[in-house]
């Protein structure tokens, strides 16, 4: 198999205790609100990245694609 293909090992990242406290004192609402917020960063860098990786696509074939992968082929 091609090193380039090979998938990634599984990694766990681990939260340090002091932001764990700053994240268990949020409320539920706050800590949707911070989730939705890097969804959506998450997402726009995507969004760049399969511009840049498929510079003939349009914008609804960009959009597309992301939403297929982003909801794991269910789109």
């Amino acid at each position: 198999m091609d090193s380039s293909k090979r998938p990634l090992p599984a990694s766990f990242e681990v939260i340090d205790d002091d932001m764990a406290r700053v994240i268990r004192a949020k409320s539920g609402a706050e800590r949707l609100r911070i989730a939705s917020g890097m969804f959506a960063s998450a997402r726009r860098m995507f969004l760049s990245h399969l511009r840049a990786e498929h510079a003939d696509w349009d914008e609804r074939r960009i959009h597309q694609e992301a939403a297929r992968r982003l909801s794991h082929g269910a789109a």
